[in-house]
């Protein structure tokens, strides 16, 4: 519920009304400086002025606001044209004091012209589940210009009879980089009457005046610019620009006159609905937890939530027969309502009002109801304090000790209470539980098929459930890719179910698919980041600015708690698999506590991380210490290294096949494809993975069926390339057509269709199409040139082809890849070793992933006779690219020549890679 400061009181010149009333200001206001419309330039502000005037008394705020704004254009025209004015009818009135508009030297008094407020009566915030009792008065300006300033004068009257008298009050205080030719705050109240008042800004003190028998308080406005505070610094840090009054001693005080409202006498009548509902709970348990938990989840689950702040309801809640029959309630009627139930049970409770947004401020704010927002129940069961939130969602029997972020309570006792700390602790029971499985027993360098189960609990749960039987197919897929990704990344998802269970508050989404490996090559092996955990953590408070020093830092708005597991089925048993990094964690990482769990048995690496926040601060002394033991902790990820020996991806390939070491990722594939049949993905990233073990029989299959569904630029280049693999240069041009008909700008397609044509005979009409685009400039033509000395050489034009690279070369002496082409095309050519050799030596140190250019310099070395020199390069090429066929069958070419019989192996590796690779080397002259 919204604790407003609508404890507004009037003198009696007004009485409570649902129609706007139309009288001059009150005698006491001071009004502000007429404006001069005539006298406006373009850096003046557009507002004139905003004059807030409050007046206290005889438990009354009478707000004064006097506002006027300079239409500066004809967005400005239509924001202001159209003037609302909200106001409580049940606790005041509002007062139109003045409408008008100033333009030039002229005063158009719009209410003498007969213009009027209409009051609205729905409900403005009904979809934000608000039933406020507020009416809106409107007022659609006419024959409003730009340049024109509009100027409106109005008050509004209160007074809640639930404050036994007391007042308190509020008035906003603007601060740069607002602006404004005039703004004013005032607060006046009669001498001799007790009410504090607070302002919270830096530096400003103002002085209280005595004038015609009340006090004064004046403040020019807008005030500075606050200052800075870092993101994470604790919410009392933050000043509040406000100035606020309230006639409330104390905080016992509040609590006192807040009681009464929570009296639960006689509230549920015997044999009425309510009474039966008691009675079922008592019969169920004479656990005095078990009722409580009984009893709060018949408030939470059968009582929907509305505010409802008509009739006295700011601070007043309904009664609970009133909030059982109509089923609906805010948070002051559903804590009445489980009062009552707890008190029949005999349960010893009490209400508490707490603020859900000004955390640990309160306590600095000054005494009134005004600081709260929210109210809830605190029960006391075996000497323990139980904090119950009728609002909430999900509430079971094992979440009863959770406690709420509010940090500050004050509980409402007849005899009084003052403010409480409250001291929060990670939950009961995790409400997010991630279960992730890998299966990675075919290979580590293989798409990955997974398994990913993600628990939650309580509140969560519940808005889970309510999504999933709202959505249709398509959303409950985006939302499982969504959290599927938050822990794998981008993920095709096969199957995907939910579940869920209303005795234990739990919702259950499970997913299964496909996901690319994570495993890289670090330090000469293969290596996967097992920690989740640590690698998504942050701790970087900045305490830089002297100012900041002594700040603390919040670590978390809230007590959480998250569990997450994972699983990975390795390859060849788990042989020979370790763990590097850490596989235990400190007890308490920057306020968090850490548990970790970390085993290796046989093919399975198992991890169970465990991270419960409880909203601790680190002292402004600590944070040094904690931000180094974060980084220390990133530093040494857990990470699942393989054996050095592990091998390469073409040996898993080779291996594999004949065998149905491949089923787990084909039976992945097949159910992303069932799941989604008239989608292109699933086909194409099946044919994707195909072609990656080189298989492009089926690849080429699955293609087909891709580009039927929608066919893509990409596609068509993807087939493209393997029907080359299949010996079919007709298809595998026309594909190129296809592709670049939709991508015309396509660089690398234009590239593979001059490759085409000029092996099918075309030579010259591809080096000029190539020459056409050298001649067309643009980013792309370095690529271009490249791609014509290839052909060039190949059509033995080596000295022009040479040449053409020396002149880009000359341009760009820098450019690694030129380096490489030149050097590539010499060796194959046998032309110039000695410029080549060092061509791709520049080259190697220029780049950044150079196993091409070892490759390239592997030919040079071989056309020398420098055939240790050769391998040298070529194991270097593979360590980076271990996949690169052509640097496997130059290697196979010179183990043969010189006797090795790995020779063999390599070759045959190379050739299941490329089906046309003999034919490739043939052209050079070089064969096994």
């Amino acid at each position: 519920m919204t604790f407003a400061a609508v404890l507004l009181c009037a003198p009696a010149v007004a009485y409570a009304g649902d129609k706007p009333l139309y009288q001059p200001a009150p005698a006491w206001v001071v009004a502000a400086p007429a404006p001069d419309a005539a006298k406006r330039t373009d850096s003046d502000p557009a507002l004139v002025i905003m004059d807030q005037q409050h007046r206290v008394g005889d438990g009354q705020v009478w707000e004064y606001t006097d506002q006027a704004t300079r239409i500066l254009s004809s967005q400005a025209m239509r924001d202001s044209g159209t003037v609302t004015l909200p106001w409580q009818p049940d606790a005041g009135d509002l007062i139109v004091h003045r409408a008008e508009i100033l333009r030039g030297g002229e005063k158009i008094d719009l209410i003498a012209a007969g213009q009027r407020f209409e009051v609205l009566r729905r409900e403005e915030q009904l979809e934000q589940w608000q039933l406020s009792g507020m009416l809106t008065a409107t007022m659609t300006v006419e024959g409003l210009r730009v340049g024109d300033v509009l100027r409106m004068s109005y008050s509004v009257t209160s007074r809640d009879k639930a404050l036994q008298g007391n007042v308190q009050t509020s008035i906003g205080l603007m601060a740069a980089p607002a602006r404004a030719q005039f703004a004013r705050a005032r607060l006046s109240w009669p001498v001799g009457t007790e009410l504090k008042w607070r302002s919270y800004a830096d530096g400003l003190a103002p002085k209280v005046v005595q004038r015609d028998g009340f006090n004064e308080i004046d403040i020019t406005l807008p005030l500075a610019k606050p200052a800075e505070l870092p993101a994470d610094a604790p919410a009392r840090y933050h000043k509040l620009s406000m100035l606020e009054a309230t006639s409330f001693a104390h905080w016992p005080a509040v609590s006192r006159v807040m009681a009464p409202l929570y009296r639960t006498d006689g509230l549920i009548a015997a044999g009425s609905p309510l009474a039966g509902e008691v009675a079922k709970i008592a019969a169920k348990s004479s656990d005095p937890r078990t009722r409580t938990a009984l009893a709060l989840r018949l408030v939470q689950d059968e009582v929907r939530y509305l505010f409802k702040g008509m009739d006295g309801g700011n601070y007043t809640p309904q009664k609970p027969a009133d909030t059982w029959s109509m089923r609906y309630g805010d948070c002051k009627a559903k804590t009445l309502l489980l009062l009552a139930i707890l008190h029949q049970l005999g349960i010893e409770a009490e209400p508490v009002v707490a603020s859900a947004q000004l955390s640990d401020h309160v306590a600095q704010r000054l005494p009134g109801p005004g600081a709260f927002d929210h109210v809830i129940v605190r029960a006391a069961i075996g000497g323990k304090s139980l904090w119950l939130d009728g609002t909430g969602n999900g509430t079971r029997l094992a979440d009863l000790d959770d406690t709420p972020p509010f940090r500050n309570i004050l509980p409402l006792r007849a005899e009084g209470a003052g403010l409480m700390p409250l001291a929060m602790h990670p939950p009961g029971r995790p409400p997010v539980e991630i279960d992730v499985e890998l299966d990675q027993s075919a290979g580590l360098n293989l798409p990955t098929p997974f398994t990913v189960v993600f628990t939650v609990r309580g509140a969560m749960a519940e808005m889970y459930h309510t999504n999933a039987s709202q959505a249709d197919k398509e959303q409950l897929t985006a939302i499982a890719q969504s959290m599927v990704g938050s822990v794998l990344g981008e993920a095709l998802i096969g199957e995907r179910s939910w579940t869920y269970d209303a005795e234990t508050s739990t919702t259950r989404i499970t997913a299964k698919g496909i996901v690319s490996s994570a495993w890289r090559m670090v330090d000469g092996r293969l290596r996967m980041k097992f920690d989740k955990a640590m690698e998504k953590s942050s701790f970087s408070p900045d305490r830089a600015r002297p100012a900041w020093k002594d700040i603390p830092a919040m670590t978390a708005p809230m007590a959480f708690s998250t569990l997450l597991r994972m699983r990975v089925h390795l390859p060849a048993k788990g042989v020979g698999f370790e763990l590097e990094g850490d596989r235990v964690l400190p007890a308490r990482l920057a306020g968090t506590t850490m548990r970790r769990k970390v085993a290796m048995e046989g093919a399975w690496a198992t991890l169970e991380d465990a991270a419960e926040t409880d909203g601790a601060e680190i002292a402004a002394a600590d944070i040094p210490a904690a931000r180094a033991q974060v980084a220390l902790a990133q530093s040494r990820l857990l990470t699942l290294v393989a054996p050095a020996d592990y091998p390469a991806r073409w040996k898993v390939v080779a291996e594999a096949r004949g065998t149905k070491a491949f089923a787990p990722i084909l039976a992945a594939y097949a159910t992303v494809i069932a799941h989604e049949p008239e989608e292109a993905l699933g086909y194409s990233n099946r044919a994707n993975f195909l072609n990656g073990v080189w298989d492009w029989k089926e690849a080429a299959a699955d293609m087909d069926k891709a580009i039927a569904i929608e066919p893509s630029a990409e596609l068509y280049f993807t087939r493209s390339r393997i029907r080359t693999m299949l010996r079919d240069d007709k298809g595998a041009l026309a594909d190129i057509d296809a592709g670049l008909a939709l991508d015309p700008s396509s660089t690398a397609g234009v590239a593979q269709r001059e490759m085409l044509r000029f092996r099918a005979g075309e030579r010259d009409a591809a080096l000029a199409a190539l020459a056409e685009r050298i001649e067309a400039g643009g980013t792309e033509k370095l690529t271009f040139v490249a791609r014509r000395a290839d052909l060039l050489a190949e059509a033995g034009r080596g000295e022009e082809a040479i040449a053409a690279l020396d002149g880009v070369i000359k341009v760009n002496p820098g450019n690694a890849t030129l380096l490489n082409e030149r050097c590539w095309i010499k060796g194959t050519l046998g032309a110039a070793l000695d410029t080549a050799l060092k061509d791709c030596t520049k080259g190697i140190e220029l780049a950044e992933n150079p196993a091409s250019i070892y490759d390239s310099r592997a030919m040079v070395y071989y056309r020398m006779g420098r055939m240790e020199d050769a391998l040298a390069d070529l194991d270097a090429a593979l360590e980076l690219s271990p996949t690169q066929g052509a640097s496997l069958y130059m290697r196979g070419v010179i183990r043969k020549k010189m006797g090795d019989a790995r020779g063999n192996d390599d070759l045959g590796a190379a050739r299941m890679m490329s089906s046309r690779i003999d034919e490739d080397y043939a052209r050079w002259g070089i064969k096994p």
